[in-house]
């Protein structure tokens, strides 16, 4: 008892410990990937009524100017700003000196007197002193309407007009004109005076930007200031121009302080509390109302992958700015868990998802109302999905749905109808395309989560589909029990609100074991042949039974999935073969057989429609031996097989009522007496004594 105890408690902490990191994988996965830039979460337009409550200012910040505002002044300050300019004593020297230089080779030849000489050195150190110019970078000045440079010459700048500077080419000018009375042009050209002119002022722009900041920074940003606890606006008002400066301050501010170390911590820290309040509350759901998915790993796996899934990809598109939000099909989360789960997991689901999904959005209130709404029809349109066109209406009714939900919430917001956004409806439509894959998707999730969807089970309950096909044709007795089973099965089902596809599919594959040995098994039995009679009672016991392990063969060999196996091993459960145990007790009076040679596997059911199908498939067997088909008789025999099976146990496993098995066993009833065309029994005239 203390080992089990022992095992147990080991058993309990491992689970815990695997949810426990579920739940931290689940919130960190989720976090990692939220955006936690600066949100400010509010839309609002000049001329345009407030959509949203009372707006008061939790802290203190300036009232920025407008953006032209501030250009329009930038631009007058900086239109009498001076650039800085570096003057190069040396070009000058240089240029004297090899004028000199020149003079002593060959100028002289050309020069008819000195004079010439020292008039052309007069006139160059004028023009350098001045300060040249690249004849660009003038112009560039002139074009800028820049009306003086900052010179600086020996750590010293000195303010100079730009008309007393000189390009290049207006130092040639004057070099040719400043005294034509005494010195002839014709002569001072033949001397190539632009090999001594050079530019000696070169932009400093390191200086020149340091002081545009230095002026800048003097500059005020804003024109007023709003205190901490002061009203900014209420719904219903108009955003005038002053208020919209007020809003738009507002919002730069919030950025500017989320952008912060001290800020993006704290972001941080509020994520993952806000994600992990929802995953939690979403735990303890399951805990309380769902405790089968709750301990089943694949459920769990499914549900959190899918609420990951698409935080992360919301998170995502909106961090890098890709497309828009409403073009992901969030209808389809509901969708796959209502297809596998129920409908009331799948809302919560959709309902946790989303409200994560609306932190990373600037206008959360429009996505969660559309979001919610568009679920909700999702699940009431698709309760079960069998067939490709119920998965178009749900498109198309979830499409209708987001358009209808917009445009009423566009009415109640604006006040013109031409300023509708129209892009929106395009991305409902390509959103409802993309809901549309769902259907392919439901392969992929089955096969990675162990799950059987209702698509699948319907293909499987095709009876063209070679494994039926083959069973019609080998045991076609058992094939046509089978069919009398899944009849009733899905009947008595729809009837306890038990899954009625799956019943009938279950009931169409539990006895595929017995196409390994036909002739055993008396549906099939034709022209009085009986193999049993050359066999003991254990061995025909053992060859009964191993039509469930047969089964099981032929299950794994044509890939059935594991519900479909289960039906297999249960619709017998640990009972015993009667016949032959019976046989041989008769035979042997007084002595105990062993009981393992005339016991089924198992195990017992243990879900509503492996009870259900245990008992179809009891009471189709025997009325098929009835001596006579009369409402008293199969009522007596439903209520004497099922009673047998109630008293031996087989349904404590699983959640099945008394009240469930009563209906059943007047589904039963009715649908026997249907099939066998019952009549009333006719009165026997008695004989009267003469």
């Amino acid at each position: 008892m203390n080992y089990f105890k022992g095992k147990n408690k080991e058993f309990s902490f491992r689970d815990l410990i695997y949810k426990a990191l579920i739940f931290i994988g689940t919130v960190g996965v989720i976090v990692y990937f939220l955006p936690r830039d600066g949100k400010f979460n509010y839309q609002f337009d000049i001329d345009k009524p407030w959509k949203y409550g009372q707006l008061m200012a939790t802290f203190d910040f300036p009232i920025y100017k407008d953006d032209q505002v501030v250009k329009k002044e930038q631009d007058s300050i900086l239109a009498s700003f001076q650039p800085y300019f570096q003057l190069d004593k040396s070009t000058g020297k240089e240029a004297l000196k090899k004028l000199k230089n020149d003079y002593q080779t060959h100028l002289r030849d050309i020069l008819p007197s000195s004079d010439y000489i020292r008039h052309i050195e007069k006139i160059l150190s004028e023009v350098y002193r001045a300060g040249i110019l690249s004849t660009e970078e003038l112009a560039r000045l002139h074009k800028d309407s820049t009306s003086a440079v900052m010179v600086i010459d020996d750590k010293l700048a000195n303010q100079r007009s730009i008309d007393k500077l000189y390009s290049v080419k207006q130092a040639y000018a004057y070099l040719l004109t400043a005294d034509t009375i005494h010195y002839r042009p014709n002569i001072l050209r033949q001397c190539s005076l632009n090999e001594y002119l050079s530019p000696n002022l070169t932009y400093d722009a390191r200086r020149t930007e340091t002081a545009k900041e230095e002026i800048l920074d003097n500059y005020s940003w804003a024109n007023g200031i709003v205190l901490s606890g002061q009203k900014i606006i209420d719904r219903g008002e108009i955003v005038s121009r002053e208020t919209y400066n007020i809003l738009e301050s507002l919002r730069k501010e919030s950025i500017q302080r989320s952008e912060s170390i001290g800020q993006k911590q704290l972001m941080l820290a509020g994520q993952i509390l806000y994600v992990g309040i929802f995953i939690l509350c979403f735990m303890l759901y399951l805990d309380l109302f769902r405790k089968d998915y709750y301990n089943r790993k694949g459920n769990l796996a499914l549900l959190f992958t899918l609420i990951m899934f698409y935080c992360v990809v919301t998170a995502v598109m909106v961090t890098n700015n890709i497309f828009n939000v409403y073009i992901i099909p969030y209808a389809m989360l509901p969708v796959i868990i209502r297809v596998f789960l129920d409908s009331r997991t799948a809302f919560l689901t959709q309902v946790v998802t989303i409200l994560i999904c609306s932190i990373c959005l600037r206008y959360p209130h429009e996505f969660i109302l559309l979001q919610l709404t568009a679920g909700l029809v999702a699940i009431f349109s698709l309760r079960e999905l069998s067939q490709r066109s119920q998965l178009f209406r749900t498109a198309i009714l979830v499409i209708l749905t987001y358009a209808a939900v917009y445009f009423a919430f566009e009415l109640i917001t604006e006040n013109d109808l031409s300023k509708l956004n129209g892009s929106m409806y395009t991305y409902f439509v390509i959103n409802g395309v993309l809901l549309l894959f769902t259907y392919p998707l439901l392969f992929l999730v089955e096969k990675t989560f162990g799950f059987t969807s209702n698509v699948t089970l319907v293909e499987l309950s095709n009876i063209n589909n070679s494994l039926l096909r083959r069973m019609s044709e080998t045991v076609p007795g058992t094939f046509q029990h089978s069919m009398q089973v899944a009849n009733l099965a899905a009947e008595a089902a729809n009837r306890i609100g038990a899954n009625s596809q799956l019943v009938r599919t279950g009931a169409l594959y539990h006895d595929i074991g017995k196409m390994e040995n036909p002739a055993f098994f008396t549906e099939n039995q034709s022209g009085g042949v009986n193999p049993h009679k050359n066999l003991g009672y254990e061995q025909s016991a053992q060859v009964v039974i191993g039509h469930v392990t047969d089964g099981l063969k032929l299950a794994e060999k044509n890939n059935l999935p594991k519900v479909i196996k289960d039906f297999i091993t249960t619709h017998h459960g640990r009972g015993k073969t009667k016949y032959f145990y019976i046989s041989w007790k008769n035979e042997h009076p007084g002595e105990e057989p062993d009981n393992g040679s005339f016991t089924y596997p198992g195990p017992n059911p243990f879900s509503k429609e492996q009870a259900i199908l245990m008992m179809a498939d009891s009471v189709e067997a025997a009325s098929r031996s009835l001596p006579e088909y009369t409402e008293e008789s199969i009522s007596n025999l439903v209520d004497k097989i099922i009673d047998s099976q109630v008293e031996e146990g087989y349904f404590r496993e699983c959640p099945v009522t008394f009240k469930d098995i009563a209906t059943v066993k007047a589904v039963f009833k009715e649908k026997l007496k249907t099939i066998y065309h019952t009549r009333i029994s006719y009165p026997e005239l008695k004989k009267q004594d003469l």
